[in-house]
């Protein structure tokens, strides 16, 4: 045994050079805290962090809220109409945390596709082709895209042009004899409606 005070040799260094293998240590009062402060730690830490976590993925999970129903006006007052009238829309809509608002301008017109009601359907502006607003000509009695030339008869038939379909209908009904249309966006470039969520 060395006599010297600044010397200090482990019982692991010793057994080590005697080749003999070192009986395990139980660690001390210093170890025990440090490792019980980490673990504690790392339980505060994860219970923060969910919060967080939902915070963050929430709009992944959430699913956008349909578009809600707006009303055009009473429903008599489309009957003596000779041709497309334009009516402008609200939409709410909440996706996530963001809540928009904005206006679509529709066309109440005569028709008899499915969906119309007492011969009156509502149609969306936005050209099936590659999304343009589409206005009603007066002077020629159909709608013509401006972007891309597609055109389409009084009740939204397809006529001629890149548009591969009609113009696309929305839903509606009748509440107390008032007309109500919900707004959808359909799928662009493709020949049969496709409702987008």
């Amino acid at each position: 045994m060395n006599s010297d005070p600044f010397h200090v040799r482990s019982q692991w260094t010793e057994k080590r050079e005697k080749g003999q293998p070192p009986e395990p240590e139980f660690p001390g009062r210093r170890s025990f805290f440090m490792v019980l402060l980490g673990v504690g730690g790392a339980f505060v830490a994860a219970l923060l962090s969910i919060p967080l976590i939902r915070y963050t993925i929430y709009p992944l999970l959430a699913n956008t809220t349909k578009t809600s129903w707006s009303s055009l006006g009473p429903l008599d007052s489309f009957s003596a109409m000779t041709q497309p009238m334009r009516k402008t829309v609200k939409i709410l809509q909440v996706d996530g945390w963001r809540e928009s608002v904005s206006e679509k301008p529709v066309y109440v017109t005569k028709g008899t596709r499915p969906g119309a009601q007492n011969g009156i359907e509502v149609l969306s502006s936005v050209c099936p082709h590659l999304g343009c607003e589409v206005p009603w000509n007066e002077n020629r009695g159909q709608f013509v895209c401006p972007c891309h030339n597609s055109v389409f008869a009084a009740d939204g038939s397809y006529v001629s042009g890149p548009a591969r379909r009609g113009m696309d209908t929305l839903p509606i009904e009748s509440q107390n004899g008032d007309l109500k249309v919900r707004f959808e966006y359909f799928r662009e470039l493709v020949p049969d409606k496709e409702v987008m969520g």
